[in-house]
């Protein structure tokens, strides 16, 4: 009758929620997410139109797309020397006591004892940072850093006590001790060499590759016999590169995904064609760069070189977290 009765909400205003804000609930239905969609083992739903592009725009172009408000600034430490935090997102509104409770759960450093410092991308000081003003007060913008200075004496990163591991008492155990024990390295090797004079350990192992070739590829072992000899062609995995183009994606060996950035050979490694790839989580070894030679632009432990054969180019789309999610795993 188009009255509104007592308990009712209006049709013209917005649910009403705790916060007192608005969530936003993209429309689900026709994916896995959905009240009907697949889930438990059945065959994946396409996405709709309203969801990829949900998902296009929380992703960006490299998976690290943000809001307008949003900075991405690295993180250093007055105490703790060989650490260093890539890329905290943080919004410009928080304020500057606000930032050091959020690196508090980082750092271990207490808001109390943190004098924070705003530095530029060559680690110049651009501002000393004070509790009171917002962090978008000091203009702060992508690739800037953070650098925490610890004021208390006793904090438990002073002195390197949490990353000089020579500081740390080590378990020592005396020779008397050590000979009474059956079950050691030294009383094996005794018993092996007894066997065969010629006995290593290396030559162990590579026997036992050969006894179970499948497991020791699985473990990366060569079976006795079966070492990779030294590539001395300069043309070695040239048609296999071939095949190989820069942007394409691909997967590696392991299963590992990422996009194809650079195909080509390099001084810094063995001879041969060669295949740069940024991989999409930080799987790899590198940033593109080899013994201060750079091949490619990624970040650190993002990058790696691998032979073609280890390469495949195709439809490797980057792994959806949420891809199997089922109706019965949602609440």
């Amino acid at each position: 009758d188009g009255k509104i009765r007592e308990g009712e909400e209006s049709p013209l205003k917005p649910p009403r929620t705790h916060d007192k804000t608005m969530t936003f609930a993209p429309d689900l239905s026709g994916t896995s997410f959905g009240p009907k969609g697949g889930g438990g083992g059945g065959q994946k739903k396409p996405m709709t139109q309203e969801m990829a592009a949900v998902r296009e725009y929380c992703m960006g172009a490299d998976g690290r797309n943000k809001a307008e408000s949003t900075v991405l600034l690295h993180v250093s430490h007055s105490n703790l020397k060989e650490t260093f935090f890539q890329e905290i997102r943080l919004d410009m509104h928080m304020t500057v006591e606000r930032v050091k409770h959020k690196l508090e759960f980082h750092v271990g450093t207490s808001a109390v004892s943190n004098q924070l410092y705003l530095l530029d991308e060559n680690k110049q000081v651009l501002a000393e940072m004070e509790d009171s003003q917002m962090l978008g007060y000091y203009s702060p913008y992508d690739g800037c850093t953070l650098h925490i200075v610890d004021l208390d004496p006793h904090s438990m990163s002073a002195g390197g006590w949490l990353e000089d591991t020579s500081l740390v008492t080590k378990y020592e155990i005396s020779e008397e001790a050590y000979a009474k024990r059956e079950n050691t390295y030294r009383n094996f090797k005794a018993k092996k060499l007894a066997e065969d004079p010629s006995w290593t350990y290396q030559k162990d192992l590579a026997e036992r590759a050969a006894k179970n070739p499948e497991a020791a590829a699985r473990a990366g072992m060569q079976p006795m016999g079966m070492a990779k000899p030294k590539v001395e062609d300069d043309g070695y995995m040239e048609e296999e590169a071939s095949k190989v183009k820069v942007g394409e994606r691909c997967e590696v060996a392991g299963g590992r995904r990422g996009a194809v950035m650079w195909v080509g050979q390099a001084a810094e490694l063995p001879k041969g064609w060669w295949v740069g790839v940024r991989y999409d989580e930080p799987v790899g070894k590198n940033d593109g760069s080899i013994k201060g030679a750079r091949y490619f632009e990624c970040e650190e432990n993002y990058g790696g070189f691998l032979r073609p054969d280890l390469v495949t180019v195709g439809d490797f789309p980057e792994d959806d977290p949420f891809a199997d999610l089922g109706e019965e795993n949602e609440i």
